[in-house]
């Protein structure tokens, strides 16, 4: 959705919780079933020996659909470059994708340290992603307009006081649990419809709140690692989604809402369980190879690398194992004559890619 001046039609946003009942008998068996998908997931997360391959690898995913839905679209041979070569590959897409990745993760570790969310973390998410002090909306003039139509869908708050005020509450609606006695999947829900209906920020709004969402479930011990792959359901069901959030605000129809992000909980979790398995068989396989074909070069640590970057290079080797250049550059080149990378070349520089886990993300689709 882009943005146009303000129109006649506005919501008035009540504070957090809803005065209505939103644990309908749909809505708990629905809560019953994601919870047990992101157990898994949780579980399955920990056969991973390394955190860091997860959070590298998934957080580059969620980033690329997350940033599709605001129409940034870039391919992941694209992105895997710009992580790369920064300095060298400008496409500017892969870099804002890049830098959702990077409010990620430096979400993840403000939430992961204090176990809260507080305003000042939202503030940094969104400056990470935008590269901009420009904070909360200041300026009247916001509408959420349908990019077909031209019509204005939904009027936001126009005044910075009303959206200190709400998002205070939104804040208080994070952190203190005796608000709402509502099961914290319920309350994920609850909290999207509100931020992306205060609509804070001049841009990156959508972004910023599918974020949220992660973080949430990591600050409620729901997951470990912010690794729901949560914004791929969303493009899936992108008019749903606009929609269900505009019901909301025309009719109360809390319980469709609710079930739609609960469902792609659900769904989201048994798609990146499914990931994390075939990453884990895919370890397997090369850490069999590897210790049998080229004994003298294996190491936990050179596994690592070639799963934590679909696209590895020489510095990032000579960083992960402490080895000199000339030493990570024949650890590349015997990989490749092993059949296990793909060697290319971007300007001067060489790159190696483990085709496998670039076709894993590439391909993957639900399993059934």
């Amino acid at each position: 959705m882009s943005e146009k001046s303000p129109s006649e039609k506005k919501y008035s946003i009540n504070p957090l919780p809803p005065n209505v009942d939103l644990e309908t008998k749909a809505i708990l068996k629905r809560v019953a079933s994601a919870h047990r998908y992101l157990a898994e997931l949780k579980g399955k997360s920990a056969t991973i020996p390394n955190e860091n391959i997860l959070i590298n690898t998934l957080a580059l995913q969620e980033a690329k659909d997350s940033s599709a839905i605001e129409n940034i679209i870039t391919t992941h041979d694209e992105l895997y470059k710009a992580q790369l070569f920064e300095n060298l590959f400008s496409n500017a897409s892969a870099k804002e994708v890049s830098r959702y990745a990077d409010a990620l993760k430096q979400g993840f570790n403000l939430v992961r340290n204090q176990k809260i969310i507080t305003q000042n973390h939202i503030l940094t998410i969104q400056k990470i992603l935008e590269q901009n002090d420009a904070g909360y909306r200041s300026v009247p003039g916001t509408a959420l307009v349908n990019d077909k139509t031209g019509k204005t869908v939904y009027t936001p708050p126009q005044d910075k006081d009303t959206i200190l005020r709400l998002m205070d509450n939104v804040v208080g609606f994070i952190n203190d649990d005796s608000l709402s006695e509502v099961d914290p999947l319920t309350k994920m829900a609850l909290l999207h419809f509100q931020f992306e209906t205060i609509h804070p920020f001049y841009d990156g709004n959508g972004r910023t709140g599918r974020i949220l969402n992660i973080l949430y479930l990591v600050q409620q011990d729901l997951l470990d690692l912010p690794i729901l792959y949560l914004s791929r359901f969303i493009i899936q069901r992108k008019g749903d989604y606009y929609r269900l959030l505009q019901e909301v605000r025309d009719k109360e129809n809390w319980e469709e809402w609710i079930l739609y992000m609960l469902e792609g909980v659900e769904e989201t979790a048994k798609q990146t369980i499914h990931i994390i398995s075939q990453m884990r068989i895919l370890m397997q396989e090369y850490k069999h190879r590897i210790r049998k074909d080229l004994p003298k070069i294996y190491s936990q640590d050179l596994l690592n690398n070639l799963f934590k970057h679909p696209y590895t290079k020489i510095e990032f080797v000579m960083e992960d194992l402490d080895v000199s250049r000339l030493t990570a550059t024949r650890y590349l080149n015997l990989l490749v004559d092993a059949g296990l990378l793909q060697k290319q070349k971007v300007g001067k520089s060489n790159f190696y890619i483990n085709e496998p886990l670039y076709n894993l993300f590439k391909e993957s689709k639900t399993a059934n």
